[in-house]
């Protein structure tokens, strides 16, 4: 199966209204895919693989709006119980996840990695996603994140 297929799987289970949307992979980054198909940008999110800097190494993944930026130095660093972390290389997201950037999505995040999603999230009725490559979003409510067992977390960006 490949990524986009694994992701159409795992939220089909969840049983949350969901849309695929189909896209050029030239327009998978979030600011080009916004711009070329129309969708706010206040509606799209990232999802973000940060590592922790000293080994043994610890993985989380965060979903932020696309207008905001994760607070890796702080909010972050203090949920993963660690002193310095920073965003996972593609090569470690790649390993990790099967996912390319412009496609991950917590549609398909290995078992057990902690799911941290910004409050500001919580309330929109729709928002879009990675749908696990780059050819590939999901339109979906933040209740499908909810479902996955996602922390909701007051300022995981600014």
């Amino acid at each position: 199966m490949t990524p986009e297929e694994i992701v159409a799987a795992a939220i089909a289970k969840l049983g949350v209204p969901y849309e695929l949307i189909p896209i050029d992979p030239a327009f998978a980054d979030t600011v080009a895919f916004c711009e070329k198909y129309g969708y706010p940008l206040e509606r799209s999110c990232n999802t973000i693989v940060v590592a922790s800097k000293k080994e043994p190494k610890k993985f989380v993944a965060c979903v932020v709006l696309a207008h905001t930026r994760l607070d890796v130095n702080k909010r972050v660093t203090k949920l993963m119980g660690v002193s310095k972390a920073s965003f996972a290389s593609a090569e470690e997201m790649m390993a990790l996840t099967g996912m390319q950037v412009g496609g991950v999505t917590p549609f398909s995040l290995p078992q057990g990695m902690a799911l941290y999603i910004d409050d500001r999230m919580i309330g929109l009725d729709w928002i879009i996603l990675g749908g696990g490559g780059r050819s590939l979003k999901v339109k979906t409510s933040p209740e499908a994140l909810i479902k996955l067992g996602a922390e909701v977390v007051s300022g995981l960006a600014h």
